[in-house]
Protein backbone atom coordinates (compact mmCIF):
# COMPACT_ATOMS: atom_id res chain seq x y z
CA UNK A 1 0.00 0.00 0.00
CA UNK A 2 1.70 3.36 -1.38
CA UNK A 3 0.42 6.29 1.00
CA UNK A 4 1.16 10.23 0.65
CA UNK A 5 2.99 11.75 3.29
CA UNK A 6 2.04 15.08 2.37
CA UNK A 7 3.66 17.19 5.00
CA UNK A 8 7.24 15.08 4.44
CA UNK A 9 6.79 15.33 0.66
CA UNK A 10 7.18 12.19 0.18
CA UNK A 11 5.40 8.27 -0.40
CA UNK A 12 5.87 5.64 1.51
CA UNK A 13 5.44 1.49 1.43
CA UNK A 14 3.26 0.66 4.80
CA UNK A 15 5.39 -1.78 6.47
CA UNK A 16 4.64 -2.89 10.86
CA UNK A 17 4.76 -1.00 13.42
CA UNK A 18 8.63 0.30 13.96
CA UNK A 19 9.22 1.16 10.34
CA UNK A 20 7.51 1.57 6.74
CA UNK A 21 9.29 -0.97 3.89
CA UNK A 22 10.55 2.22 1.62
CA UNK A 23 9.46 6.03 0.24
CA UNK A 24 9.81 7.84 -2.67
CA UNK A 25 10.00 11.39 -3.11
CA UNK A 26 7.23 12.92 -4.47
CA UNK A 27 7.28 15.55 -8.03
CA UNK A 28 9.14 18.06 -7.10
CA UNK A 29 11.09 17.00 -4.18
CA UNK A 30 14.13 14.61 -3.95
CA UNK A 31 15.27 12.57 -1.13
CA UNK A 32 18.95 13.85 -0.07
CA UNK A 33 20.82 10.76 1.98
CA UNK A 34 23.34 12.14 5.12
CA UNK A 35 26.12 10.24 6.41
CA UNK A 36 27.86 10.73 9.24
CA UNK A 37 31.61 10.90 9.42
CA UNK A 38 31.47 9.44 12.79
CA UNK A 39 28.24 7.57 14.01
CA UNK A 40 26.23 9.14 17.14
CA UNK A 41 24.54 7.56 19.97
CA UNK A 42 21.15 7.42 18.30
CA UNK A 43 19.36 9.29 21.55
CA UNK A 44 21.96 12.38 20.45
CA UNK A 45 20.87 11.63 16.89
CA UNK A 46 17.53 12.61 17.01
CA UNK A 47 19.37 16.53 18.22
CA UNK A 48 21.52 16.02 15.17
CA UNK A 49 19.07 15.22 12.57
CA UNK A 50 16.23 18.13 13.82
CA UNK A 51 19.56 20.61 13.74
CA UNK A 52 20.32 19.23 10.35
CA UNK A 53 17.19 19.54 8.87
CA UNK A 54 16.48 23.17 10.43
CA UNK A 55 19.73 24.23 8.72
CA UNK A 56 17.98 23.47 5.36
CA UNK A 57 14.65 24.64 6.03
CA UNK A 58 12.75 21.81 6.62
CA UNK A 59 10.77 20.22 9.09
CA UNK A 60 11.33 17.37 10.76
CA UNK A 61 8.31 15.77 9.20
CA UNK A 62 10.66 15.83 5.99
CA UNK A 63 12.60 12.81 7.77
CA UNK A 64 12.16 10.14 5.89
CA UNK A 65 14.79 6.66 6.40
CA UNK A 66 17.49 6.09 9.62
CA UNK A 67 19.84 3.57 9.01
CA UNK A 68 21.26 2.25 12.19
CA UNK A 69 23.73 -0.03 14.13
CA UNK A 70 23.46 -1.68 17.26
CA UNK A 71 26.33 -3.36 19.38
CA UNK A 72 25.03 -7.19 18.52
CA UNK A 73 21.70 -9.23 16.96
CA UNK A 74 19.19 -9.38 19.23
CA UNK A 75 16.84 -11.83 20.46
CA UNK A 76 13.15 -11.60 18.63
CA UNK A 77 11.68 -10.55 22.32
CA UNK A 78 14.73 -7.87 22.53
CA UNK A 79 13.86 -7.00 18.98
CA UNK A 80 10.45 -6.01 19.77
CA UNK A 81 11.20 -4.30 23.03
CA UNK A 82 13.88 -2.38 20.85
CA UNK A 83 11.24 -1.47 18.03
CA UNK A 84 8.49 -0.58 20.89
CA UNK A 85 11.04 2.15 22.29
CA UNK A 86 12.38 3.23 18.68
CA UNK A 87 8.61 4.03 17.67
CA UNK A 88 7.75 5.63 20.82
CA UNK A 89 10.80 8.38 20.34
CA UNK A 90 8.87 8.90 16.97
CA UNK A 91 5.62 9.41 18.40
CA UNK A 92 7.37 11.94 20.44
CA UNK A 93 8.45 14.08 17.83
CA UNK A 94 5.22 13.68 15.87
CA UNK A 95 6.77 11.38 13.06
CA UNK A 96 3.69 9.03 13.19
CA UNK A 97 1.10 9.63 10.33
CA UNK A 98 -2.76 8.69 11.59
CA UNK A 99 -0.32 6.12 13.60
CA UNK A 100 1.62 4.74 10.80
CA UNK A 101 4.85 5.19 10.93
CA UNK A 102 6.11 6.27 7.55
CA UNK A 103 9.71 6.26 8.19
CA UNK A 104 12.14 3.22 6.51
CA UNK A 105 14.62 1.95 8.44
CA UNK A 106 18.02 -0.28 8.25
CA UNK A 107 19.63 -1.75 11.46
CA UNK A 108 22.56 -3.55 11.19
CA UNK A 109 24.41 -5.37 14.10
CA UNK A 110 28.05 -5.12 14.08
CA UNK A 111 29.95 -7.00 16.66
CA UNK A 112 32.98 -6.17 15.66
CA UNK A 113 33.12 -2.49 16.14
CA UNK A 114 32.52 -2.51 20.04
CA UNK A 115 29.77 -0.04 20.60
CA UNK A 116 27.90 -0.41 23.68
CA UNK A 117 24.33 1.07 22.50
CA UNK A 118 21.92 2.13 19.25
CA UNK A 119 24.02 4.59 16.66
CA UNK A 120 22.64 6.47 14.07
CA UNK A 121 24.62 5.88 11.16
CA UNK A 122 22.89 7.81 8.19
CA UNK A 123 19.42 9.79 7.73
CA UNK A 124 17.58 10.26 4.69
CA UNK A 125 15.48 13.45 4.07
CA UNK A 126 13.32 15.51 1.49
CA UNK A 127 14.17 18.67 0.00
CA UNK A 128 12.85 20.87 -3.24
CA UNK A 129 14.09 19.83 -6.49
CA UNK A 130 13.38 20.19 -10.23
CA UNK A 131 14.96 16.64 -10.44
CA UNK A 132 12.67 14.42 -13.03
CA UNK A 133 13.70 11.44 -11.93
CA UNK A 134 11.94 9.58 -8.47
CA UNK A 135 14.72 9.24 -5.58
CA UNK A 136 14.06 6.39 -3.20
CA UNK A 137 14.66 3.95 -0.30
CA UNK A 138 14.34 0.93 0.09
CA UNK A 139 14.30 -0.44 3.99
CA UNK A 140 16.31 -3.12 5.30
CA UNK A 141 14.88 -6.91 5.23
CA UNK A 142 16.94 -10.08 5.97
CA UNK A 143 16.70 -13.42 5.66
CA UNK A 144 12.67 -14.18 6.74
CA UNK A 145 10.12 -15.93 4.45
CA UNK A 146 7.72 -13.29 5.64
CA UNK A 147 8.86 -9.98 6.75
CA UNK A 148 5.76 -9.17 9.15
CA UNK A 149 6.35 -12.75 11.13
CA UNK A 150 8.76 -11.74 13.76
CA UNK A 151 9.34 -15.18 14.96
CA UNK A 152 11.86 -18.15 14.88
CA UNK A 153 9.61 -20.25 12.42
CA UNK A 154 10.30 -17.29 9.84
CA UNK A 155 14.27 -17.93 9.65
CA UNK A 156 15.16 -19.19 5.97
CA UNK A 157 17.58 -21.79 6.08
CA UNK A 158 18.00 -21.41 10.02
CA UNK A 159 21.25 -22.45 11.92
CA UNK A 160 22.43 -22.98 8.15
CA UNK A 161 25.29 -20.84 6.07
CA UNK A 162 26.65 -23.68 3.70
CA UNK A 163 26.60 -22.37 0.26
CA UNK A 164 22.93 -23.71 -0.81
CA UNK A 165 21.85 -22.20 2.48
CA UNK A 166 22.94 -18.82 1.33
CA UNK A 167 21.72 -18.53 -1.95
CA UNK A 168 18.66 -19.32 -0.60
CA UNK A 169 18.26 -16.57 1.84
CA UNK A 170 19.89 -14.19 -0.69
CA UNK A 171 17.57 -15.30 -3.51
CA UNK A 172 14.45 -14.62 -0.62
CA UNK A 173 16.27 -11.24 0.94
CA UNK A 174 16.09 -10.54 -3.29
CA UNK A 175 12.29 -11.15 -3.94
CA UNK A 176 11.99 -8.69 -0.95
CA UNK A 177 13.68 -5.58 -2.58
CA UNK A 178 12.09 -6.19 -6.19
CA UNK A 179 8.44 -6.54 -4.42
CA UNK A 180 9.37 -3.10 -2.46
CA UNK A 181 10.63 -1.61 -5.59
CA UNK A 182 7.74 -1.99 -7.79
CA UNK A 183 5.76 -0.84 -4.48
CA UNK A 184 7.22 2.07 -4.63
CA UNK A 185 7.00 2.18 -8.26
CA UNK A 186 10.81 2.68 -9.32
CA UNK A 187 13.38 -0.25 -10.82
CA UNK A 188 16.67 -1.66 -10.52
CA UNK A 189 17.72 1.23 -13.46
CA UNK A 190 17.31 4.44 -10.62
CA UNK A 191 19.31 2.40 -8.06
CA UNK A 192 22.59 4.02 -7.13
CA UNK A 193 23.51 1.84 -3.93
CA UNK A 194 22.63 -1.63 -2.91
CA UNK A 195 23.84 -2.73 0.21
CA UNK A 196 24.55 -6.43 1.10
CA UNK A 197 25.28 -7.15 5.08
CA UNK A 198 27.04 -10.52 5.90
CA UNK A 199 29.30 -12.00 7.86
CA UNK A 200 29.32 -15.47 5.69
CA UNK A 201 32.00 -14.60 2.86
CA UNK A 202 30.79 -16.90 0.42
CA UNK A 203 30.19 -14.56 -2.39
CA UNK A 204 29.73 -16.68 -5.59
CA UNK A 205 26.06 -16.64 -5.20
CA UNK A 206 26.24 -12.82 -5.92
CA UNK A 207 26.59 -13.00 -9.98
CA UNK A 208 23.57 -14.90 -10.53
CA UNK A 209 21.14 -14.31 -7.34
CA UNK A 210 22.09 -10.39 -6.83
CA UNK A 211 24.57 -8.84 -9.73
CA UNK A 212 22.37 -10.57 -13.27
CA UNK A 213 18.90 -9.32 -11.50
CA UNK A 214 19.19 -5.96 -10.81
CA UNK A 215 20.98 -5.02 -14.43
CA UNK A 216 22.38 -1.64 -15.15
CA UNK A 217 22.56 -1.03 -11.18
CA UNK A 218 25.39 -3.12 -11.42
CA UNK A 219 27.14 -0.90 -12.97
CA UNK A 220 27.36 0.73 -9.48
CA UNK A 221 28.77 -2.27 -7.71
CA UNK A 222 27.30 -3.31 -4.23
CA UNK A 223 28.43 -2.34 -0.75
CA UNK A 224 29.52 -5.51 1.22
CA UNK A 225 29.28 -4.76 5.09
CA UNK A 226 30.53 -6.91 7.54
CA UNK A 227 27.77 -6.98 9.66
CA UNK A 228 24.57 -8.97 10.44
CA UNK A 229 20.82 -8.50 10.51
CA UNK A 230 19.47 -7.22 13.83
CA UNK A 231 17.76 -10.55 14.98
CA UNK A 232 20.13 -13.61 16.19
CA UNK A 233 19.97 -16.15 14.13
CA UNK A 234 19.60 -14.11 10.49
CA UNK A 235 22.21 -14.20 7.95
CA UNK A 236 21.78 -11.71 5.27
CA UNK A 237 20.29 -8.30 4.35
CA UNK A 238 20.35 -6.14 2.07
CA UNK A 239 18.80 -2.48 1.23
CA UNK A 240 18.71 -0.25 -1.73
CA UNK A 241 18.68 3.23 -2.62
CA UNK A 242 18.62 5.56 -5.30
CA UNK A 243 19.62 9.34 -4.83
CA UNK A 244 21.43 11.57 -6.73
CA UNK A 245 22.79 13.35 -3.59
CA UNK A 246 24.84 11.94 -1.00
CA UNK A 247 26.53 14.16 1.87
CA UNK A 248 28.85 13.71 4.41
CA UNK A 249 28.42 15.36 7.87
Amino acid sequence: MLLDHLQGDYRFLKGIGPYSCGVVAMPGFEIVHSRLMQPVPLHLGYQQMAKRLEHQGRSIKALCAMQLRIPAPLSFEGFADFNQEYRQRLIELDLLLDGINPLARTNIALPTLGIQEPMLHAFSYTIPSDLNTPTFIIAGAGDLKDQTDLSPDAIVRPAETSEDALREKATVVMAVMQERLSGLQVNWALATCVDVYTTQVRFSYLSDIVLMPIGKASWHGINWHYGVPPIRGLDFEMDVRGVRKEVWI
